[in-house]
This record gives structure tokens, C-alpha cells and sequence, in this order.
């Protein structure tokens, strides 16, 4: 069911509109209830009507008879709100990855309790299973089901455990123990990265099924056993590596135009791209195609000592996805951001993984940086930390993040200053 404005409709995922009059505009990629609240907080009396003429479709129909050119004339206060001056904050979600464990519907129970207005699937545990999506029509529907009685949206799954398989030199015990049984098969390294790179394509048409439009995940890498450049590296190796993702990555990403939907590799260490110079080389070796981009995280650039700031203003044509998530460095002259082989919340580690808020991770700064590359899909908290409770946590980072989020203004403060009316 097409809408007007380049609007759009699935079975699954009908997206919210408003009516003004007999005008439709669609309003992607937020949830009803933060558009209602957006025209609530312009004004109480905006609101003429809701109507749901479609499961999870709201249809606010406001001040039909003073529509003027686009705009509805709010003549209480004197007032013009155009459509395209309705700013609305990005919607925050919870990143299900860490919380796999559970089953699908207590997760979406939580996140509702919390306050989050999403989850972003994860493609493992039973939260949402590529092959199920593919084959049943019905696993797809018990999947919004469960949103929908949750008031729950959803932007994004994320296939990491996969998609680290593709392009991986050393296939071991390690990918055994993520991913599942079908992919690793008899466990011959080749045969696990052909397997994985279908379930990759094959995750680009679940999820359109699903009606999301991003995949994020990993790819791997051939050449990250190489990061010390000791024995001495040849640069035809470094050369190769990156020709290999290429290899993988461009016939998968093929599949995803075809679906309409992108790719977000979370640049992150471990993967082709994991500071600014390795992103840069990895967007050039896959021609920069549009299907190919990012799942911006700040805090594994924050743990290496870069600036995550500096990263949005690069690179924000290509973030098509965002985790809030956080880390703090313990820099005692002991241990380095390596983190000395110790495992996840050993105090002794240069750096670890904390709940959002509770690091160095600027994300004022960021969400600023967000707002000005004009990125407006979804914040998603992926919450880690072995030191804490993850339902203390969670709910605490999406306070954090309520309270640093800002909306763009569309007035500049100096202007109240001109002596011109």
C-alpha cells in the first residue's frame, strides 16, 4: 500500500503516518507513541483525532479545515506548525545480543519495562532465526506479534556471530562455540566460510521479510593475526587481505541491494575496519557501494584511544545504525589497551566494557556529531558489563541517554537578537 511523499507499507511493518486533512506523510523510523508525544509537546489542542485504520498504522488527523499550503494553522496560540518542523527524538532500543539468553517475549517484556520504545534482534537464541524467517511466513508474524503486545518496534537484527566467520583466517574452537551447528557442519575452515556467507545473503531477505532495512554485523578478516606487523609484514599480504573481503563481501552485499536492504559492519577490532584508516581502506576496497556501510559504535574507538567525535564527521554518510555502548581504560602502567590476555571484568585489564554513562565515551558530544551528519534511525543500547546487573544497567543507560539525546534546533538563539521583524 504506497503512501504519498515516497511512503511505504509492508504486511509486517506498517509505518506511522499523519493525516492533515487529506494529506498523508509518512513519519520513519519512529514509533507511534514518540510521534504522539512530539505533537503533544508542541501542543495538547494539535491533536484533532487518533484513528489506527491499520494494525500499528496511528493516523492523526489535525486542523483539516485550516490547511494551508502543507501546513496546519494552529489558531489558538497563533501559531504555524509545518510537518517538516515536527522534530521528533531518534527512538532508543535495546540490543537483544546480550540478553539471548532469555526467551524472546520475556526480553521484549523487559525492554517495555525499561522504557525502551525497540529491540534490535539479534540472530541468535530464539529471538530471531534466519532460516525460520525464510521458510515460515508464520515465525515472521509470531515475531510482531510479540512486538506489537509489547508496544515494541523494531529498526535492525544483527547477524555478528555469523558474519565473523566470512573472512577469517584461522577457523577454530572459538567460531564453534558461536555459531550455530548448520554453519559450522564438519568444521572445515572453507566450508564454514561459504556457509556463513550464504546465511549472511540469506539474513539480507529475512530481513526484509521482517521489514527492517539494516543488517548489522561483523565480516571478519584475513589479515587481523598480522596487527603487530611481526614477523615483518609484505604489503602484498595486507593487499590481499583486504582483496579477500572484497571477494566475500561484494557477492553478499549483492544480495542485500537486491532485498533493499544495507549492511552495517560495526567497525570494531578483530574485523576488516576497526580504527579510521582501516574503514577508509575497507569502503575503497568494496567500491564504497551504498549497501555497504556502518553500525557505529563508540566505544571500541574510546578503548583505542581514538576520537569517536571525529569519527561521525568522517565517516556519517555510511553510519546506517548506532550502538550506545561504553568503555572505560584503566591505563595504570601495567597494562595496555591489548588488555594483557585477561578476560572480560578482570580489574587487572587496560580497558573494559561498562554499562553506558559509566565510562569515557563523550556521548553529548556524539549525539551532537549524530545530529549535525543528520543520522536519525535508532540509538541502541547494547549494554555490557561484568561488574553489573544488566537490569540495573539497562534501565540506567536509557536514562542516560534521554537525558544527553538532543533534537535539532531549527531556530539559531542569535537570530532572537535582529532588530528586523
Amino acid at each position: 500500500m504506497p503512501l504519498q511523499n515516497g511512503g511505504w507499507y509492508t504486511r509486517h511493518t506498517p509505518p506511522p503516518t499523519v493525516r492533515v486533512g487529506g494529506f498523508y506523510t509518512p513519519l520513519l523510523p519512529y514509533p507511534p507513541s514518540m510521534f504522539l508525544r512530539a505533537l503533544r509537546v508542541l501542543s495538547g489542542e494539535l491533536l484533532d483525532s487518533i484513528a489506527f485504520d491499520l494494525p500499528r498504522l496511528p493516523v492523526v488527523q489535525c486542523c483539516a479545515s485550516s490547511l494551508t499550503a502543507g501546513r496546519a494553522d494552529h489558531r489558538t496560540h497563533g501559531l504555524f506548525y509545518s510537518l517538516s518542523e515536527i522534530t521528533m527524538p531518534r527512538p532508543v532500543t535495546l540490543f537483544g545480543g546480550q540478553w539471548a539468553d532469555l526467551p524472546f517475549d520475556t526480553f521484549c517484556a523487559k525492554a517495555k519495562a525499561f522504557g525502551y520504545d525497540g529491540v534490535e534482534l539479534a540472530c541468535w537464541g530464539d529471538h530471531f532465526e534466519i532460516d525460520k524467517a525464510l521458510s515460515d511466513d508464520a515465525y515472521v508474524r509470531s515475531r510482531w506479534d510479540i512486538l506489537n503486545r509489547h508496544g515494541l518496534s523494531c529498526y535492525a537484527i544483527s547477524n555478528h556471530l555469523v558474519g565473523q566467520a566470512v573472512c577469517d583466517l584461522n577457523i577454530d574452537e572459538r567460531h564453534k562455540g558461536i555459531v550455530p551447528a548448520r554453519i559450522w557442519g564438519d568444521g572445515e575452515p572453507e566450508g564454514v566460510r561459504q556457509r556463513a556467507a550464504q546465511d549472511m545473503k540469506d539474513a539480507a531477505r529475512a530481513a526484509a521479510r521482517l521489514g527492517v532495512k539494516v543488517v548489522n554485523g561483523f565480516t571478519g578478516s584475513k589479515i587481523w593475526h598480522t596487527l603487530a606487523m611481526f614477523p615483518p609484514v609484505p604489503a602484498e599480504m595486507i593487499e590481499a587481505g583486504y582483496q579477500d573481503f572484497a571477494d566475500r563481501w561484494n557477492p553478499i552485499i549483492d544480495e542485500f541491494d537486491q532485498a533493499g536492504v544495507k549492511f552495517a559492519l560495526e567497525v570494531h577490532p578483530s574485523e576488516i575496519a576497526y580504527d579510521f584508516y582501516t574503514t577508509q581502506r575497507a569502503l575503497a576496497a568494496i567500491g564504497r557501494r551504498p549497501g555497504f556501510g556502518i553500525n557505529y559504535d563508540p566505544s571500541h574507538l574510546y578503548w583505542q584511544m581514538l576520537d569517536p567525535v571525529a569519527f561521525v564527521y568522517e565517516f556519517g554518510d555510511r553510519i546506517y545504525h548506532m550502538h550506545v555502548k561504553e568503555s572505560a581504560r584503566n591505563l595504570d602502567g601495567r597494562a595496555g589497551i591489548l588488555a594483557s590476555h585477561l578476560p572480560f571484568g578482570d580489574q587487572r585489564r587496560g580497558w573494559d566494557f561498562v554499562s553506558p554513562g559509566r565510562g569515557g565515551v563523550p556521548f553529548e558530544r556524539v549525539f551532537r556529531a549524530l545530529n549535525a551528519v543528520g543520522y536519525s534511525g535508532p540509538l541502541s543500547v547494547e549494554w555490557e558489563d561484568n561488574g553489573m546487573n544488566r537490569d540495573q544497567g539497562a534501565p540506567e543507560a536509557l536514562q542516560m541517554v534521554r537525558r544527553l539525546e538532543l533534537t535539532p534546533s531549527n531556530v539559531a538563539f542569535e537570530a532572537a537578537f535582529s532588530s528586523k521583524q
